[in-house]
């Protein structure tokens, strides 16, 4: 029999706001006296000009209802970059510009604020029938930025972790919009902030992690109606990191790139010595600069899950277990005690209460190859499990996803068949609109990807790593945002602040 999916009043309001965001109305039509019509273009301020940077910023210039103003980095250029590919930045200039020689000369992948700017103006450029455009200013400090462009309307923050809760503080707290890459922080007291900030300021936000999976609503269909008794677990796994992982921070000391303002990339970071393991695409690794890889990637996974299966509360507790490693000194093995990089694999279990559609359950994570066993229904069909994907495990059978939750197929088959009617798993879609921010800050529409819906799936990825620098199982105090059995381990729900830089 086939499941029918009943949407509760929680999802029917939450569905509801989510296409409010997609009406492009004036506020003085709806009658609200205070609220402006939205210009021609939205305004942005791009800052972070990285390779994901760069690459985002390419697709960005393509909508004529946005106009980006300014960028900032605190590189001003240089080809020292990491990418998945030694040519995808250079050939995504390319093909923006339409100009096919576009970095023949270069030896390396490019990035920085230059790399930035000239990407704007050479794209604006080409609209004009002058051929030129000199509107785009470029910057190194994101806090000169928001002084001086005072006619922005937006900023998009494409930084490494730790900058994400200093940046998107500062241009809410100008009145600005803000979009921003996972995580909103990678401390919980900043996300907190943030999260917080947004609220008070009444300014529009959104998490580019957003994303709605029909496969996630089909799940939860067949859980309803019973298709794998009571819902007891959820596994949840990703090959990351993609990136080296290291146990210890370098001892050398190379000098500073030319053009690369070191304490601007700091930022709140207490100061340390430059080295190129640190930055550019490397920096999720360590505690300091990143969220490790269920940051990058479990945002993807767990927060559309989050939204569709209504979590809306931080877990109870967390335990975690990562790779040890080891070193030898004097012919002597000794273990490697870390506390400044996450670890090259690691699992994390967590305990949820009881939520509105869902009893108590546990929620496990693992990345770094980790995975869960096999289950006994693949294996008797010669199957093993994907390298990245969910399982939902209950008393009476599980269901099998996809690590973004779509075509799901319930275990055994026989399960599948008599729920789904087929053994083939269903179509599904994934929606994941670039425009649902950019109709939304224009609109003046809550973002269906605003920061207070990430509030329980950020605390939940955050507590991760709390609880893998704890070693040991940590008891959470949502309220209060106090681990209760483990005092010591609350300095890790905070950072240590360069003066200067105090949240």
């Amino acid at each position: 029999m086939k499941p029918k999916k009943q949407i509760t009043r929680r999802e029917f309001v939450g569905t509801s706001a989510a296409a409010a965001a997609f009406t492009m109305v004036p506020g003085h039509v709806l009658g609200r006296p205070g609220r402006t019509a939205p210009s021609d273009r939205l305004n942005v301020a791009y800052i972070g000009c990285g390779t994901q940077g760069i690459r985002e910023l390419a697709d960005l210039l393509q909508f004529p209802d946005v106009q980006v103003t300014s960028v900032c980095d605190p590189n001003r250029f240089t080809t020292d970059y990491v990418d998945w590919s030694r040519h995808g930045i250079r050939n995504t200039v390319r093909e923006a510009l339409k100009d096919p020689d576009w970095g023949a000369g270069l030896d390396g992948i490019p990035g920085g604020r230059d790399l930035g700017q000239e990407l704007v103006e050479k794209y604006y450029a080409r609209e004009r029938s002058s051929g030129r455009y000199r509107g785009c200013a470029a910057y190194s400090d994101f806090r000169e930025l928001l002084e001086k462009e005072t006619k922005i309307d937006a900023v998009k923050v494409m930084t490494p972790d730790h900058l994400h809760a200093a940046v998107s503080i500062a241009a809410m707290k100008k009145g600005k919009h803000v979009v921003i890459h996972k995580p909103i922080a990678n401390r919980m007291h900043e996300a907190r902030l943030t999260i917080d900030t947004a609220q008070r300021t009444g300014v529009n936000t959104h998490l580019l992690a957003w994303s709605e999976r029909s496969g996630l609503m089909t799940t939860l269909a067949w859980i309803r109606e019973g298709a794998i008794g009571t819902l007891r677990e959820i596994h949840n796994w990703s090959n990351r990191p993609v990136w080296p992982q290291w146990d210890s921070n370098p001892e050398e000391a190379p000098p500073v790139p030319e053009g690369f303002d070191w304490p601007l990339w700091l930022g709140p970071v207490p100061d340390r010595p430059y080295h190129p393991n640190y930055t550019h695409a490397v920096f999720r690794g360590w505690y300091d600069f990143g969220g490790g890889s269920i940051a990058d990637m479990g945002h993807y996974s767990l927060w559309p899950l989050f939204l569709e299966f209504g979590i809306h509360t931080a877990p109870l507790s967390a335990t975690a277990y990562g790779t040890t490693t080891c070193r030898i000194e004097d012919g002597v093995s000794m273990g490697v005690q870390n506390d400044v990089a996450f670890p090259h694999s690691c699992m994390v279990n967590y305990e949820f209460p009881e939520q509105e559609q869902l009893p108590p359950f546990r929620l496990f994570w693992y990345d770094g190859g980790m995975k869960p066993v096999t289950p006994p229904e693949l294996e008797a069909t010669g199957e093993e499990l994907p390298r990245e994907g969910m399982m939902f495990v209950g008393d009476r059978g599980k269901i099998l996803g996809s690590f973004h939750g779509d075509r799901p197929r319930i275990l055994p088959e026989k399960r599948m068949v008599e729920f789904a009617g087929s053994a083939e798993p269903p179509e599904t879609t994934v929606t994941r609109n670039e425009r649902i921010w950019i109709d939304a800050f224009r609109s003046g529409e809550p973002s269906p990807g605003h920061f207070g819906r990430a509030q329980a799936v950020t605390e939940t990825i955050l507590l991760g790593a709390v609880a893998l620098r704890a070693g040991s199982r940590i008891v959470y105090d949502r309220d209060k945002m106090e681990i209760t059995n483990l005092p010591e381990a609350n300095r890790f729900l905070y950072r240590e602040y360069r003066p200067g830089w105090e949240m």
